[in-house]
């Protein structure tokens, strides 16, 4: 169990480097290419790693009686999708990260609305820190609230309603088939604004955009295999560690900087995700995705 638990942790934090590492290739990429673009791909490469996984198990298993939830998950993923990438373009990548790891705190809110679920009194509580924690690095005093943040907030809120979307579709559709649809209808929809967006990438974008997807695949792999290996109350507050990598990376290649109060909103945040994953073991189980 021990050997698991750190397996599990290992795992996570792996994961996180990667994608904190696909989001280092977004800003590079945002320098020159339509986002447009960079939200293609990464659902057209996540789609291509699926596609030996579906043909094992056949076409049948992909048979579905819900195609508008998939379609509804699909699209709001995808829009969540654009406001991070938004995000990380036009701000420091540490809090770009930071706003996308605040989806955990509309979960609960939506599922009350939707599904009906009880709020615990722990997820209450981190909820209220959550946001304060977001009003430390909105920092609404000094000028009013940017609109990069508000995309921020906007693609944590979506990401939230997709990973609500998916607890609403588990309970008859297995996990190949979330996340099979997902990657079709995502592929699909994002290919949709290339017909007055396409740009054709040179050389360089090319590999920048490989490493993009294998970052994001591989790290979503990673994630799969560390919740069942270990619970996600002992593991997942592993998660914020991309916080740590984001932050280097802005350090090394873009000279960013965090001032105090958004480093103390961070902490703030990091401690409500804390107090969310510990007290989740209560609630509903959602299945583990990634939407970027």
């Amino acid at each position: 169990m021990q050997r698991n638990l750190l397996l599990g942790a290992l795992f996570i934090v792996l994961s996180e480097f990667l994608l904190a590492s696909m989001s280092a290739a977004v800003k590079v990429l945002a320098e020159t290419m339509p986002e447009a673009m960079l939200v293609f791909f990464r659902n057209l490469f996540g789609l291509a790693v699926l596609m030996p996984l579906v043909l094992r198990n056949g076409w049948a298993s992909l048979k579905t009686t819900v195609p508008h939830l998939h379609f509804m998950r699909a699209a709001v993923g995808v829009a969540a999708m654009y406001c991070f990438f938004y995000t990380i373009a036009h701000m420091a990548l540490a809090e770009a990260l930071l706003f996308k790891l605040t989806a955990p705190f509309f979960i609960p809110l939506i599922a009350l609305l939707w599904l009906s679920e009880t709020i615990p009194n722990s997820a209450k509580l981190a909820i209220v820190v959550g946001f304060i924690g977001v009003a430390f690095i909105l920092q609404p005093d000094t000028g009013g609230i940017q609109l990069v943040a508000i995309a921020g907030l906007a693609g944590a809120f979506l990401a939230g309603l997709a990973k609500v979307t998916i607890r609403r579709m588990s309970r008859t559709e297995p996990a190949v088939r979330i996340v099979f649809w997902f990657g079709a209808f995502a592929t699909l929809i994002s290919a949709v604004p290339l017909l007055w967006a396409w740009q054709t990438p040179e050389p360089r974008a090319l590999l920048w955009l490989l490493g993009m997807g294998l970052c994001a695949t591989t790290a979503q792999l990673l994630l799969t295999r560390a919740y069942a290996l270990a619970p996600a109350g002992q593991i997942g507050p592993f998660t914020y560690v991309s916080v740590v990598f984001g932050a280097l990376y802005g350090w090394l290649f873009w000279d960013e900087y965090l001032d105090t109060p958004t480093f103390i909103g961070m902490l703030l945040v990091v401690l409500a995700g804390i107090l969310t994953t510990r007290g989740g073991s209560r609630a509903p189980a959602t299945r583990s995705t990634k939407e970027t």
